[in-house]
């Protein structure tokens, strides 16, 4: 993956594409047993340069049955650029890939490591001059006297 950042053009048709796949998920047109009843969230999607791919990631409600929802889109992915070309207009309506989203659980794991007891320590305010803490500065420690 390079690292250039998307073009304008690149972000607002990940854009479109999001909100058509959010609302074709969303009315509950697919017949497959594993997204029947199952929320997804559309996190975001990524279109490369040439907007011939977009890669989608989605997450069920929950986050349950999460690989088997992706197999699910992905057998369904042929009937979902159907539904995205008839509403999002484009000259080539991209290929569509599914990936599980893992944003929520970094994040989640960011939080946990944020409320770890030596981390809210070293947080609070005043922390850097907490008179308990030892001074490695000889030079400072000598002045003290």
């Amino acid at each position: 993956m390079s690292d250039k950042e998307p073009s304008q053009r690149q972000l607002r048709v990940g854009e479109q594409i999001r909100h058509a796949l959010s609302r074709i998920l969303a009315r509950g047109e697919l017949r497959d047993p594993a997204l029947t009843n199952v929320p997804i969230t559309v996190s975001e999607v990524r279109c490369t340069p040439d907007l011939k791919t977009a890669t989608a990631y989605v997450l069920p409600l929950g986050g349950q049955n999460v690989d088997e929802v992706i197999s699910a889109l992905k057998r369904a992915g042929a009937f979902l650029r159907g539904q995205v070309a008839r509403e999002v207009r484009l000259k080539y309506t991209p290929g569509l890939r599914f990936m599980a989203d893992d944003s929520f659980d970094e994040a989640n794991r960011i939080d946990t490591l944020l409320r770890r007891p030596e981390v809210v320590r070293d947080l609070r305010p005043g922390a850097a001059n907490d008179p308990d803490e030892d001074d490695d500065d000889p030079a400072r420690s000598a002045g003290d006297d």
